[in-house]
């Protein structure tokens, strides 16, 4: 059996009326939510003492920046200079002065010059014209390689280097004080020294023309083949 319904009690015929009224009420407030103003009061807010001083601001002139003053030039003292002193003696020169026998003239010696004596024993180190072997270096390399003898102790050790030897050419050319001032030992110091004193004459050097003693240095080298 179905379940009777009265009109006055069916509300889906009063649903549009309800939404129409939900509608114009939600316009209505939109409408005056958008009129709806906000006045400022900030008028009527307190700010501050009214008895503060206010502080007067001075507005300050530019100064004015004068350029400096120029330099003074001073001018140059111009000092006065006397008049040289006059001479109050004046000088007799007697020119009728007689000249006789009698009369002793000075006679002015002028010493001659000596000239420096050179010790004729001095070594230079440097001349005019150095001294050189006869033939030139290499001819004298040369010489000193055939006549070399590696020692046996420097052969065994593997020893090289160079040994400085230090002499002096003579006048007449030949070769004194030899000895070795930087060697590397094992008998190659002695070997060089030994192999100069046998080396022939040199050309000495000369100075001012003159055949002088002069002191050189040279390397004798060691290498094994």
């Amino acid at each position: 059996m179905e379940p009777k319904k009265t009109d006055k009690a069916d509300l889906t015929k009063k649903s549009f009326l309800f939404f129409t009224i939900g509608m114009v009420a939600s316009l209505l407030l939109a409408i005056m939510a958008f009129s709806y103003r906000v006045y400022d009061d900030t008028s009527v807010k307190d700010l501050g003492d009214k008895d503060a001083v206010e502080e007067e601001i001075l507005e300050v002139p530019p100064t004015e920046q004068l350029p400096p003053p120029p330099p003074k030039i001073q001018q140059p003292q111009i000092i006065e200079v006397p008049d040289e002193k006059k001479i109050e003696e004046e000088i007799e020169i007697n020119m009728d002065t007689e000249v006789t026998e009698e009369t002793k003239v000075e006679e002015i010696k002028i010493q001659p010059v000596e000239e420096e004596k050179e010790d004729p024993n001095q070594v230079f180190l440097v001349v005019e014209e150095t001294a050189a072997p006869i033939g030139g270096m290499p001819a004298f390399y040369e010489f000193v390689s055939k006549k070399l003898k590696y020692p046996a102790q420097a052969r065994r050790m593997g020893i090289e280097g160079k040994v400085f030897v230090e002499f002096v050419i003579e006048k007449d050319g030949s070769i004194t004080d030899v000895k070795a001032i930087k060697g590397i030992g094992a008998g190659c110091d002695e070997e060089a020294v030994r192999v100069l004193q046998s080396a022939p004459k040199w050309k000495p050097g000369k100075q001012r023309g003159k055949p002088v003693r002069q002191r050189m240095v040279l390397p004798i080298s060691f290498k094994l083949g």
